[in-house]
């Protein structure tokens, strides 16, 4: 299959296509990402809570983001890589943007950041069009702001979200994700704009979703967001063939004949 290019992406909507993105951290993961045919994969910055721990976003660096994301570069030959800025390397004035942007699009093999924010972060989404780096933004519910929305909640604020979508559309992002809105709200975003929209909690009307790897396969541990619908369940599956093996080895078992050498 050919490589997918971000006017591809872009053009998916006009063609009434949907769009399937998920996360991914590593080559592995990446490559069987990209073999099923998905659309995008979004090397996001949730990794800091799948991969590393953290209880937010907002520990992870630029360079964390980078040698990640180049691992999964390196796995992907068709879908679109996406690069998620992490906190603050897009606030620290347009010329810093782009160079951290930069920074992401020379070493990691993508094709695209994506940065969090609408209004506030037009002149830099602008910036960085302008410089030729793609950029996805991202609305809703933004975890790099989690203390200042004051938890992880729905998001119902018409005006804003409208504002927000329609300011990123016209600095020139190929497209946007809204996370935890409304579906109804969604919807009208959805139809406001001419650039795909890709949901996360935001109902079915957006032109495009978005899940979390890790939450899909049921490796996540802990209370999954309502959004979330789990289509296997690998954590029992990994628990169930290491146990087996440690059964094995305690009892002789493994390795066999076969596993060995004469």
């Amino acid at each position: 299959m050919p490589r997918i290019t971000v006017p591809e992406f872009t053009g998916f909507k006009a063609a009434h296509r949907k769009i399937a993105m998920v996360t991914a951290y590593d080559f592995a993961f990446a490559r069987l990402v990209d073999a099923a045919g998905i659309e995008g994969i979004l090397v996001g910055d949730s990794m800091s809570m799948v991969v590393q721990g953290h209880d937010s976003t907002l520990p992870v660096t630029l360079d964390e983001m980078i040698y990640h994301a180049e691992m999964v570069g390196r796995a992907v030959e068709h879908a679109l890589v996406v690069v998620d800025m992490p906190f603050p390397s897009f606030h620290l004035g347009t010329h810093r943007a782009i160079e951290n942007a930069g920074r992401i699009l020379k070493e990691a093999r993508c094709q695209a950041v994506k940065l969090e924010g609408g209004v506030e972060q037009a002149e830099t989404i602008a910036a960085l069009v302008r410089a030729g780096i793609p950029v996805m933004a991202h609305c809703g519910l933004r975890p790099q702001s989690i203390h200042t929305l004051g938890g992880y909640k729905v998001q119902r604020d018409e005006a804003e979200l409208m504002a927000d979508a329609q300011a990123a559309e016209a600095a020139g992002a190929f497209a946007i994700v809204l996370e935890c809105i409304p579906r109804g709200l969604a919807k009208k975003i959805t139809d406001a704009i001419s650039i795909p929209t890709i949901g996360i909690g935001a109902g079915a009307d957006c032109d495009g979703q978005v899940l979390v790897l890790h939450d899909l396969l049921g490796i996540t541990s802990g209370t999954m967001p309502r959004f979330v619908k789990t289509f296997a369940d690998l954590k029992t599956d990994v628990t169930r063939a290491v146990t087996q093996y440690r059964d094995e080895v305690r009892s002789g078992a493994f390795p066999a004949k076969e596993q060995g050498y004469e």
